[in-house]
């Protein structure tokens, strides 16, 4: 089963099979990671520039600003969800997240 994956309204949304699933609007807690110095950051996503599949995990490169130093960075590889048996589940943004390399980068 093949999942449809695109940004919506100017990188305002990731779409998942035609319907909107996650919004630039929540901000995301990051535990580390090269965004800035605050441990951990507190980030608002201001866009989503592009997302993909990488193994089960929804994985979006974005932009954001850290609430706390200012610093606005993007972020390559954001875990946003996760496809279990053909079905898209989301991160929940106030879960701490970790800024995950690529599976084939370890």
């Amino acid at each position: 089963m093949s999942i449809a994956l695109r940004t919506l309204d100017d990188g305002a949304w990731i779409s998942v099979n035609n319907s909107r699933q996650v919004s630039v609007s929540d901000v995301w807690t990051l535990s580390r990671g090269v965004f800035c110095d605050c441990k951990p950051a507190y980030v608002l996503l201001e866009a989503f520039l592009d997302v993909r599949v990488d193994g089960p995990t929804v994985v979006a490169e974005a932009v954001g600003q850290c609430l706390e130093c200012g610093v606005r960075e993007t972020i390559t590889y954001l875990p946003v969800g996760r496809i279990v048996d053909g079905t898209f589940e989301p991160v929940d943004p106030e879960t701490v997240q970790s800024v995950l390399e690529p599976a084939g980068k370890h």
